[in-house]
């Protein structure tokens, strides 16, 4: 599409006559009317007069949508970790892009198992955890949180501080955690 047919359709989706968006944007009814035919093609200025009045970036007017990210990891194409001794596995189920401070992780600790002592983050990690199933006990720094979370049970905190999960349960137990490191960075 161009510039005239996209200010067309941007100003009928907000419901406005070419007079409404002459006031707006300080253009003349009969020039925008020549844009939008495309019997015109308007001075940069004056896009970006247009621009403004339908409160959409010139980029937007031009045709110039911002791409979606999209990415699709299959279930063999994850990277896991599994820990030999404990049996302990994260699985990483978000992109790894590191300058983007988020990941979505799966972990799944045994019976009886736990996931070893996680060091403490630097400040403004955050963490949220919820227990798909099984029973997990969470122990947070020192006497800052020791609780047995249960299927669906959930949790916050800030990761500043060391932290560990054990399986109190007699079946693997699964968590899912979302790691915000965007505020630590």
């Amino acid at each position: 599409m161009s510039f005239g047919l996209n200010v067309k359709q941007a100003r009928k989706e907000k419901g406005l006559t070419l007079q409404e968006l002459s006031d707006r944007s300080g253009v003349s009814p009969s020039m925008l009317s020549m844009i939008e035919r495309e019997e015109k093609n308007p001075t940069l200025h004056v896009a970006c007069q247009i621009a403004e009045a339908l409160e959409l970036t010139l980029s937007q007017l031009l045709g110039e949508q911002e791409k979606r990210e999209v990415m699709l990891i299959r279930r063999s194409e994850r990277l896991v970790y599994r820990d030999e001794q404990s049996g302990f596995e994260r699985h990483l189920l978000s992109p790894s892009f590191p300058a983007k401070g988020i990941e979505f992780v799966l972990n799944v600790v045994p019976a009886g198992k736990e996931s070893g002592l996680f060091p403490a983050h630097k400040q403004g990690v955050k963490e949220y955890l919820v227990v798909a199933s099984g029973k997990l006990r969470a122990v947070l720094g020192d006497g800052v949180l020791d609780t047995i979370l249960e299927e669906g049970d959930s949790l916050y905190f800030e990761a500043d501080l060391p932290h560990r999960f054990i399986n109190v349960g007699e079946t693997p137990c699964s968590y899912y955690l979302v790691i915000d490191s965007t505020a630590g960075k």
